[in-house]
């Protein structure tokens, strides 16, 4: 894990979910998934938005050509840990497809403008996945 990263999961837990700078505005979560190929455990700080009870995160990596490290490990297994404000749950992640795609994706760059920048930044589709409470 880089040190930006480290940097932002200390002052999440520090802080119960709370950080500052240029994720300040943001709504963040912490997952931690299992490595697709290391079976380690990786945590990665991720804006989301909720739809209902379940939470909504995109694999955008700012609009990088390729996927973030973390949506392999998604895609090869469902189950992750995540941490919202002070609570840590058991989750269960499903890729989105189609209308309801459209649906989230819309609603999360509704909250986050900059989603749509990435969109636009690359070729690739922007994976988003749904994660449900175990």
């Amino acid at each position: 894990m880089n040190d930006f990263n480290t940097d932002i999961i200390k002052e999440f837990r520090d802080n119960n979910g709370v950080v500052g700078g240029m994720f300040g505005s943001m709504a963040l979560l912490l997952l931690s998934s299992t490595g697709a190929k290391s079976g380690q455990t990786y945590t990665n700080p991720l804006a989301f938005t909720k739809d209902g009870d379940n939470y909504v995160i995109v694999a955008s990596k700012g609009g990088a050509p390729s996927n973030p490290d973390w949506y392999h490990n998604l895609v090869a297994n469902h189950h992750v840990t995540v941490e919202v404000g002070g609570e840590k749950f058991e989750g269960t992640v499903k890729q989105v497809h189609g209308a309801e795609y459209e649906r989230l994706f819309g609603q999360h760059a509704a909250a986050y403008p900059q989603f749509n920048d990435y969109k636009a930044k690359t070729t690739r589709h922007l994976p988003v996945f749904v994660i449900t409470r175990d």
